[in-house]
């Protein structure tokens, strides 16, 4: 049993905390809420941070506490600052006024309007599909997607590091789920090779992301659908963090790979470049919508998209489709340019390919707590990320930029970084003063 008065707040992680022996089920959360605590106390806890203001480039954030700090913002997902955008908050408005601000149903039911229709036949145009389905959040768009194709007799082979919400619809699906070293064509290939020799009957679902929030990195996309392809798999590819974002027309990974139009199926989320709350599933396979609709347990049972959200993210479409959406991606990508090099050139690795994440290898929990403390203390909001997110002492943050940011405000994250890391290294004592003071 756990002793909750005393607590590691540097070295131990969420799971040092959770009492199993305890028969009462709430109270076994009990030590980690002290444990929490005592990392609040000290300075230590940089999460649940919350606004008062629109998101923007720089803001007073507050900590858990209600403790403010003030700071230049690279812990949000707005990449192309499309959630403030005076036309995008209008449509949002003109369709609350019309059509209210609920749902009030399930999309099987009477909780679609025309105008989340139009967003699903826009969005299906825009990548160049036959179909798409939205959804009121892109975790039920992933982890359902996956259970409404899935049965228990059949397999699904997925990237190691792939999103929690596919990897919970993975095994909520089947037992035979084969996770493959990530981003590892070749380990696709002997999986399913396997799979087919023991089970010529089987359905396979492949399941990968285009960029990897926690690393940026990149699969070969296109080599991986032939491989599905020629094992009879249908592949599943999660664009989130790209789609709007990267590319010269804002299609991601796929378009620059070439691959856009043979994907097997594509689902992302709205809440990264498209001003909203919201997910999606997209492709050429037409009978997936009644699927969705009607088998798929995170749409047909719970309230769709509100209107405003749909208008919003149209809006959102509209921009990204455009001249100027090609020119706010030219900028982002110019800002993450920017900081990669800019971290890099004063010693701090910098993981993947070019995205609206930038992720900075930290190392062990105490030096990135400690540093990250500091950091919000001295106006530079960023978010860590910490075990079992990523693997103990893999923590790093997760820079993430935006179309509005200046470059002035990146050197100054990058001046902040150096003196955090000079601070640690001089010492517990003297970081934990500045932090207090």
């Amino acid at each position: 049993m756990v002793d909750s008065a005393e607590f590691d707040v540097f070295g131990g992680v969420t799971t040092d905390y959770y009492d199993q022996a305890v028969i009462d089920l709430p109270g076994r959360w009990k030590p980690m809420t002290g444990w929490w605590d005592a990392r609040m106390r000290i300075g230590v806890d940089p999460y649940s941070k919350y606004t008062a203001a629109r998101i923007d480039t720089e803001i007073v954030a507050y900590a858990r506490n209600g403790e403010p700090f003030p700071g230049i913002n690279f812990a949000s997902q707005d990449y192309l600052n499309l959630a403030t955008e005076k036309r995008v908050i209008n449509a949002a408005t003109e369709a609350a006024e019309r059509y209210g601000v609920h749902s009030a149903g399930s999309s099987a039911l009477m909780g679609l309007t025309e105008i989340t229709v139009e967003l699903e036949r826009k969005l299906a145009t825009f990548l160049g599909v036959a179909d798409a389905t939205v959804f009121p959040t892109g975790w039920g768009a992933g982890y359902g997607l996956i259970r409404t194709l899935v049965r228990r007799n059949d397999h699904v082979v997925i990237d190691v590091l792939a999103h929690a919400c596919l990897q919970e619809g993975a095994d909520a699906a089947t037992g035979n789920v084969h996770r493959f070293p990530h981003c590892s064509n070749e380990g696709v290939e002997r999986r399913l090779a396997r799979i087919r020799a023991e089970n010529p009957g089987a359905g396979i679902l492949v399941v990968t992301e285009t960029v990897f929030s926690m690393d940026s990195d990149v699969p070969d996309i296109a080599g991986l659908q032939a491989i599905c392809t020629r094992y009879g798999a249908t592949l599943m590819v999660d664009v989130a963090h790209d789609l709007g974002a990267v590319g010269r027309g804002g299609r991601g990974y796929l378009e620059i790979q070439g691959a856009l139009m043979t994907v097997d199926i594509i689902m992302g989320s709205f809440s990264k470049t498209f001003g909203s709350n919201g997910g999606f599933v997209a492709s050429n396979r037409v009978e997936l919508k009644l699927a969705l609709r009607y088998g798929c347990g995170t749409l047909t049972f719970t309230n769709a998209i509100s209107p405003m959200q749909a208008a919003a993210v149209l809006s959102c479409l509209a921009i990204v489709d455009s001249p100027e959406g090609e020119r706010r991606r030219k900028r982002l990508m110019g800002n993450v340019m920017h900081m990669r090099s800019s971290l890099q050139s004063v010693g701090f690795q910098v993981l993947g390919e070019p995205s609206a994440i930038v992720p900075v290898v930290l190392g062990s929990n105490g030096l990135s707590r400690k540093m990250t403390s500091y950091m919000l203390n001295h106006g530079a909001i960023v978010n860590l990320v910490e075990y079992p997110a990523v693997a103990k002492n893999g923590c790093r943050w997760r820079v993430q930029l935006m179309h509005n940011h200046t470059r002035e405000q990146i050197d100054a994250f990058v001046m902040t970084a150096v003196a955090a890391r000079d601070a640690v290294s001089s010492g517990v004592d003297r970081l934990l003063s500045l932090v207090t003071a």
